[in-house]
């Protein structure tokens, strides 16, 4: 299964609706809470060029924010991305 990595912080809202997807998919994925460490905060801007959480990360590649991720949901990408047979292709 891909590494998937989200840089999050606990008190934001759209960091808890991008776990709580990923969370739903059945994902195992590493969250970093950069609200008080600066190194990962740093090594999340030198990664994406952005400061707001949460960055998202699938199989090293940067997805985006909550808003990119439940795009790629509603799009039926999300599960291809992760690795994950879909229902449309599982059937005969």
């Amino acid at each position: 299964m891909l590494e998937v990595v989200v840089y999050m912080k606990r008190t934001c809202p759209y960091s808890r609706q991008a776990i709580a997807l990923l969370n739903e998919k059945g994902c195992e994925f590493q969250k970093v809470d950069v609200a008080a460490d600066e190194v990962r905060h740093e090594e999340m801007m030198r990664r994406c060029g952005s400061q707001t959480v949460p960055q998202i990360f699938i199989g090293g590649r940067h997805i985006g924010g909550c808003d990119d991720l439940y795009d790629l949901e509603a799009r039926g990408q999300l599960d291809a991305l992760l690795g994950r047979e879909t229902r449309d292709s599982a059937a005969p």
